[in-house]
């Protein structure tokens, strides 16, 4: 029976410990499977060509696609809306603009804030102002989308010049619809200024007069912000005069940039997604990224932010996604390249054509795109689900829109569609090392104290109800903790903020100085205490002093700080203080520790054999000499462990973070200041987050570095705990 229960047991732990390690093994390769689409590259592959819609004669000046990626748009000189198949060019319908006779398209533009409004450039100096949209019904259950072509300030013309406009750019806003065109080598510009009737909502235009500056040289291509503040002209030496839009209307030219590298040409601009950052494409096949930057002393200046490199051919063609912050360009040769701005990438680079590209458009999910080549026009499957993702834009200082510098930024959402996500794990990672990091310095030294000190030197009475006491605080739900340290702790430390530090010299000084009294008062009076028990009167000793320190509090802040010492600390040393802030963490965390720290190294030390210690004694070394030579280095190996479980508790810890820290991810070793970690990240973004979308691995992979830093720590923990036991295991 002894030898069927010996085996029954030895295989019940086995098949236990291979569980868990099975378990662990499936969460990692679990988080691996979430996480691995991220770095899979990315592809173009065709669908279909087709021919019979292209008119070589009379090529179109705008192709774009609907949201399905069903329904084709080209609009030619002619001003004629051709919607078609993209799949088999099959046309649904065709529409034309209300040109004048003897007229014709000479440009086209969007708004780069609302891409389905656009404004055609005439050869008579005139410009009309639409917007194309599609209709979904479901007629007998199939699903019919009809396009729309909307006038939304009406069918008139809207005079810019006498002659024909080479190139145009509106922005639209709730307060002015601002045109900027470009005829006969000169600019030419308007303001219309809305007024809406509250009855019918038709909104009628009341035009402006716009003075433009001179600038030094011949304009070639305008862009205007959606913001109506920086008018962009390129001139034809290569170079970029930027126009200040004040707040009253008036234009003002800013500055002068040159755009180019070498001897290069601009042969192409283009906004990005929201209209802040401008592409520049040249004739070596750079592209470029600009926006404008506000230095130190308020002033703005126009920034080379990166550079990106199809080929060597001419670039001819740069188009913005819709909906993140890439980008498609092509070259003479019908080379095609797909970028992603905020991430440094380089996604694809192909030849999609056997000559120039006439024109191309990518569909709003970025997922169909659609080539006006040689061939006639091809029709193409993208599949990038996630450029956002590099090393660069996880883990080094990236130059996001309207910054000021490179910098480390986690901001995943926001209310718009223009945002670029900031998604550095970073200032994620730097937050989880700082909040472990201030728990630990708390939780470290008093956790080991307490463990040798009970272990060593109390009483087996007082032990028996000493560590049972400690070690329950380990049950204590850590949202309890957090609960407390957000709402109560954190106000009371604001408040009382020179009692706080005061405790760390009044506590300290306190315990020596009752330390120096006991022992010289008269040994009877000492022998009366039993062996062992003496710590228990440190207990009133900690709590009056720590009572004086709080009741000092109001005189030290009136005193060396002037009444307010977050205020002075602020004012006078430009220390930022947050209410919820590592230090509120520290002593919550820290609190949260403590009995894992000290319950592992209380029983390695415990555990050392007595005969050690009754040999260093025998060999006339005293109890001090036979603790720290002895007994803290055999239980070495055991305190080790302590500390490192203790640290792998802290840096996993959610609650305490969740609760009690602003969850303000930022990169300040402040201990007044607040963070955010990886774990309350995790559990913060996670719900909001949708599933399959680089957001929602992005965090998965949060949870994957959380897991392998965990992991790495506890395999150099185990490292250093078995050289340890190796080297004392002698003693």
């Amino acid at each position: 029976m002894r030898f069927l229960k010996d085996n029954f047991a030895r295989w019940a732990v086995a098949v236990g410990g291979l569980g868990v390690i099975a378990a662990i093994t499936l969460i990692f390769f679990y988080l691996v499977y979430e996480v691995a689409p991220l770095f899979r590259g990315a592809a173009v592959t065709p669908q279909s060509t087709w021919t019979q819609s292209i008119d070589q004669d009379n090529p179109p000046l705008y192709l774009s696609m609907e949201e399905q990626g069903e329904i084709a748009l080209s609009i030619n000189r002619l001003g004629e809306f051709d919607f078609r198949s993209t799949r088999t060019g099959d046309n649904n319908s065709r529409f034309y603009l209300p040109l004048p006779a003897g007229t014709e398209v000479a440009t086209l533009t969007s708004d780069p804030a609302n891409s389905n409004l656009m404004a055609a450039g005439l050869s008579n100096g005139q410009a009309i102002v639409f917007k194309v949209g599609h209709k979904i019904s479901w007629p007998d259950d199939q699903r019919i989308i009809t396009p729309v072509v909307e006038y939304p300030y009406g069918e008139q013309l809207l005079t810019l010049s006498d002659n024909s406009l080479s190139d145009i750019t509106l922005a639209d806003n709730d307060r002015q619809l601002f045109i900027a065109a470009v005829s006969s080598g000169r600019m030419v510009a308007t303001a219309f200024s809305k007024e809406e009737n509250f009855l019918t909502e038709e909104v009628t235009l009341e035009q402006q007069a716009v003075t433009l500056p001179a600038i030094p040289g011949k304009p070639e291509q305008l862009k205007i912000d959606p913001d109506q503040r920086w008018l962009f002209v390129r001139m034809a030496g290569d170079e970029m005069a930027v126009i200040n839009i004040d707040r009253l209307g008036q234009l003002h030219l800013h500055s002068v940039t040159d755009l180019t590298v070498g001897d290069a040409t601009i042969t192409e601009i283009e906004f990005l997604l929201g209209g802040v950052s401008l592409l520049t494409g040249d004739d070596s096949g750079l592209i470029s990224q600009w926006f404008m930057v506000r230095d130190e002393q308020n002033e703005w200046s126009l920034q080379r932010v990166r550079d990106f490199k199809l080929l060597d051919s001419p670039i001819t063609s740069i188009k913005p996604e819709h909906r993140r912050k890439g980008f498609l360009a092509s070259d003479t040769e019908g080379n095609v390249g797909v970028f992603y701005t905020t991430a440094g990438r380089t996604l694809i680079r192909q030849q999609l054509s056997d000559g120039p590209i006439n024109q191309m458009a990518i569909s709003p999910r970025s997922n169909y795109l659609l080539v006006d080549g040689q061939e006639g026009v091809e029709f193409f499957r993208v599949k990038n689900e996630h450029p956002e993702v590099s090393f660069s834009a996880l883990w080094q200082k990236v130059w996001y829109e309207g910054y000021e510098q490179p910098e480390y930024i986690w901001q995943s959402s926001a209310s718009n569609n223009d945002f670029e996500p900031k998604l550095s794990l970073t200032p994620l990672s730097f937050g989880t090392l700082k909040a472990a990091f201030y728990a630990m310095l708390l939780a470290t030294p008093l956790a080991i104290a307490g463990a040798i000190y009970t272990a060593y030197f109390m009483a087996p009475g007082m032990r028996r109800k000493v560590k049972p006491m400690i070690e329950l605080m380990e049950a204590l739900p850590t949202v309890i903790l957090g609960f407390l340290a957000g709402l109560w702790l954190a106000p009371l430390i604001e408040n009382n903020l020179p009692g706080i530090f005061a405790l760390l010299l009044f506590v300290p000084v306190g315990i020596l100085l009752f330390a120096f009294i006991w022992d010289s008062l008269p040994g009877k009076i000492r022998h009366a205490v039993p062996e062992g028990w003496q710590a228990a009167l440190l207990i009133p000793v900690v709590l009056l002093s720590g009572a004086v320190a709080f009741s000092m509090n109001g005189i030290l802040e009136v005193t060396f700080f002037d009444g307010d010492m977050r205020t002075w600390l602020t004012s006078e040393l430009g220390i930022p203080y947050d209410q919820r802030n590592a230090l509120v963490v520290g002593l919550a965390m820290g609190f949260a520790v403590i009995p894992t720290i000290f319950s592992i190294a209380e029983d390695a030390i415990f555990s050392v054999p007595k005969h050690l210690s009754y040999g260093s004694l025998a060999l006339g070394a005293t109890p001090w000499q036979t603790l720290v030579r002895v007994v803290l280095l055999t239980a070495s190996p055991g305190i080790f462990s302590a500390v490192m479980i203790g640290m792998g508790r802290a840096v996993g810890e959610t609650m305490i973070v969740l609760m009690a820290t602003g969850n303000t991810p930022i990169m300040d070793a402040n201990i007044f200041e607040g963070m955010r970690t990886l774990a309350a990240n995790i559990a913060v973004e996670m719900p909001e987050s949708e599933v399959g979308s680089s957001h929602y691995r992005i965090l998965f992979l949060a949870a994957l570095v959380l897991f392998l830093f965990t992991f790495v720590v506890n395999t150099a923990a185990e490292i250093v705990r078995h050289r340890l036991r190796k080297k004392y295991s002698s003693l």
